[in-house]
């Protein structure tokens, strides 16, 4: 499980990229240039850069309504997602899906999801297909707090385990399914202890910390790839920002929310780094820069992109 001082610092370049990629979504939005809504994953990088990381290239993930950083840790291409974000014909989805449904299958990000929960099934179904077809293959669903409480969560690790699928379920336990605190949805303190409802491993760690998020998602993709089956994460974190651009935050406290800024996980890793002599504060502040100037990069490719044709508006409408 031991990652080289290089992936590490490939790690750190992620979660600044994916910080430096919705500061300048949301900043996009107050100028009018992103239409609907986004939901933004700000203070939670170290969760989706973390689980990512223990997956082969070939692996498979389904994403969630707030599912930048999952995109950007699987590899996405920064310009094709700028581009979807500002309904470009360049996007990823020719500029038809926007923030929450993106996909690249190509990558094996098989796709975001606007459904609370709507990839928990699916995983299983991609999970079946890995086995039939003895491919070697993981997926790894990510969802929320909120989506634990909903049927699909609990019918799809029952089918998992009972037919020993290599999936693993990463819950993204964010304190807050919208405005909904997760101490008052649930009577038990640690989400992971429902995986023993299914004869499946559970364990919840400390979101915020790259390397606990990894050595856990790892042990897991690992069982799953020996077939062993699958198991369920629950990654503890939180997000600075509301659940979506029309929330009003009027659910919690400002202390509240500084305590958990306190807690910064790309602050946290680079320190780590630096304590462990793998990186200095020059080198962190290149890895810093070099992420902000491919957003930048990002915006214009996406800026100087054609609009859809008007006559292109019902291509991909089945229904």
């Amino acid at each position: 499980m031991t990652l080289t001082a290089e992936k590490k610092h490939d790690l750190l370049r992620q979660m600044y990229t994916i910080r430096a990629f919705e500061e300048m979504a949301e900043q996009l939005y107050t100028m009018g240039k992103i239409h609907g809504t986004m939901h933004l994953s700000i203070g939670m990088e170290a969760s989706a850069v973390g689980a990512v990381a223990a997956l082969q290239d070939d692996d498979f993930i389904l994403s969630t309504h707030r599912g930048h950083g999952h995109c950007i840790a699987k590899n996405a291409d920064l310009n094709l997602m700028m581009a979807e974000f500002m309904g470009k014909e360049t996007g990823y989805c020719r500029g038809r899906g926007g923030s929450m449904h993106i996909a690249d299958v190509d990558g094996g990000n098989l796709g975001a999801n606007g459904v609370v929960g709507g990839g928990i099934p699916i995983a299983v179904g991609v999970g079946l297909s890995q086995k039939m077809q003895k491919t070697g293959r993981i997926c790894l669903s990510f969802f929320g707090d909120g989506a634990a409480n909903l049927g699909p969560f609990h019918e799809a690790l029952n089918m998992a385990a009972i037919w020993t699928l290599p999936v693993v379920f990463v819950c993204e336990n964010n304190q807050y399914a919208m405005s909904y605190s997760a101490k008052k949805a649930f009577a038990i303190d640690k989400i992971s202890d429902r995986a023993a409802a299914y004869g499946m491993p559970g364990e919840t760690v400390d979101g915020n910390d790259l390397m606990a998020v990894y050595t856990a998602v790892r042990r897991a993709v690992d069982r799953a790839r020996d077939g062993g089956g699958p198991s369920l994460i629950e990654s503890s974190t939180y997000r600075w920002r509301g659940h979506s651009k029309s929330d009003a935050n009027r659910y919690r406290s400002k202390a509240e929310i500084e305590e958990w800024r306190a807690k910064d996980p790309i602050a946290r890793f680079r320190q780590q780094l630096i304590d462990a002599g793998e990186l200095d504060d020059q080198g962190a502040d290149a890895i810093m820069q070099a992420a902000s100037g491919a957003i930048d990069t990002a915006v214009e490719f996406a800026d100087s992109s054609p609009e859809p044709d008007l006559a292109t508006i019902e291509d991909g409408v089945y229904a």
